[in-house]
């Protein structure tokens, strides 16, 4: 590729990321959950008081205490009960605009601004690294489509970039991941002997994303452990200890603070667990139930491939996969979301919770991105390109919906709760892109656009 040609990709990539990040913004609110909230507040604390803590946030309103995102830890201090790696994230993306003046974090919308800033920014910037990604084998034109494909045919638009969690930043990490796996040198001794700093800056970057991940969802550990194989396996142990170092810096103090917090690495992630016989009418927390797989692909309130059945064009790739040798990139992305989703399809809540789709294969969508490419060169013809036109016309006008309708239209919880009542997890006859399509959009769109939203009122 020429330098020229790398300077274009570049501005396409901007821009792309630019159009991602104003239509996420386009329904002008947060779409949150009481999960995310803690997150958001924490991020809103690291700027105005230099903690983590959310101890002011919960002395100001005492009924969050109630909820078990907000925990009591062991240091005597109200924490989010979820990773701190996003608020942190957050919190550096979102100083610029409130360091200018642009937005006063004491606003009554301050926290939901902040959390629809960060979490839309990581997106677009995670959907401009899948097309430089897709560039290093596909022609512009594709490669802007599979980029499109995801950030506006997914729930990367309807729910990872309308809310500060933890998917937004792992996404974020994984395409990082994803697009520096395709750039390492392959496995070579005079490659190797080289010490070329490009490769060993790549393979800190494929560290830098696969921490971010697992640091903020430590359920993607098996992701990030195959991954830093796929690095050994293409350019030896050197490579592979960079990135194996570089992932345990942000996923190492996770874990430490976890363990000073709330007395386990894996944070109160044990104590969220124990709720789920009252919350979501389940026993344990992981088995291997065909509903979870099965769920996840094509429950008509779930999944994935009712929601965004663009995916299903990966597909076409498989038979690039079969060709590909056991160290390639392509296979070792695709067994790492193979594996991801039997981890998400066997937990006991798979569905999510209160959500809009499939939340937990969010995750694993990245890890898909490889075997895309392969599918994109494979498409060709009238006919398949028309199937696929409107495999994604449909995928981006359900993500529309959520976008700009949810949660107004009241699936999760009317008539009956749905993580109570898994039987509507089925239901054909009362979808949740159904209800949608006939609620009309939410009344708290928009509610961003107005220069109150951004200022604190005089005393």
């Amino acid at each position: 590729m020429t330098r020229d040609s790398r300077k274009g990709d570049g501005r396409t990539a901007i821009v792309l990321a630019i159009a991602m990040f104003a239509v996420f913004n386009a329904n002008g609110r947060e779409i949150a959950s009481y999960d995310s909230q803690p997150t958001t507040l924490a991020a809103r604390e690291l700027l105005l008081r230099g903690t983590l803590s959310l101890g002011h946030v919960v002395g100001a309103r005492p009924q969050l205490a109630e909820r078990p995102g907000f925990q009591l830890a062991r240091d005597g201090l109200y924490r989010s009960a979820y990773s701190p790696v996003p608020a942190i994230s957050a919190a550096i993306l979102v100083w610029p605009v409130s360091a200018t003046g642009l937005l006063d974090l004491r606003a009554p919308l301050a926290p939901p601004i902040m959390s629809a800033f960060a979490s839309s920014v990581l997106v677009a910037v995670a959907v401009a690294m899948v097309y430089l990604t897709a560039r290093r084998r596909l022609t512009r034109t594709r490669s802007i489509v599979l980029a499109v494909s995801l950030g506006l045919g997914t729930g990367w638009w309807s729910t990872a970039s309308q809310t500060l969690w933890q998917h937004e930043t792992a996404i974020f990490g994984l395409t990082l991941a994803v697009w520096g796996l395709f750039g390492v040198a392959p496995r070579a001794d005079d490659a190797r002997a080289s010490g070329d700093r490009n490769q060993y800056v790549n393979a800190a970057l494929i560290g830098l994303g696969l921490g971010l991940a697992a640091g903020s969802r430590l359920q993607l550990a098996p992701t990030t452990l195959i991954l830093i194989v796929a690095v050994v396996l293409g350019s030896g142990w050197r490579m592979g200890f960079v990135t194996a170092a570089t992932a345990a810096a942000i996923v190492a103090p996770v874990c430490l603070a976890n363990l000073r917090w709330f007395g386990s690495i894996l944070g109160a992630a044990p104590m969220l667990e124990a709720l789920h016989s009252s919350v979501h009418a389940t026993t344990g927390s992981f088995s291997l139930r065909s509903g979870g797989l099965h769920g996840l692909l094509i429950s008509p309130n779930r999944g994935l491939l009712i929601f965004s059945p663009v995916v299903a064009l990966a597909l076409a790739g498989v038979p690039g996969l079969l060709k590909s040798g056991w160290r390639s990139p392509l296979l070792l992305c695709t067994t790492a979301a193979a594996v991801q989703y039997l981890l998400y399809g066997s937990y006991a809540v798979w569905w999510g919770g209160h959500t809009f789709g499939p939340r937990y294969a969010l995750d694993i969508l990245p890890l898909l991105v490889p075997l895309g490419m392969v599918a994109m060169g494979r498409i060709e013809g009238r006919l398949l390109r028309a199937g696929a036109s409107l495999l994604l016309a449909w995928s981006i006008g359900v993500a529309a919906l959520g976008a700009f309708v949810y949660p107004s239209e009241r699936w999760n919880t009317d008539p009956l709760d749905v993580d109570r009542h898994h039987e509507r997890l089925w239901d054909w006859s009362d979808t949740q892109i159904a209800r949608c399509w006939t609620t009309g959009p939410s009344p708290q769109n928009f509610r961003f656009f107005s220069r109150g939203a951004w200022r604190a009122p005089r005393s």
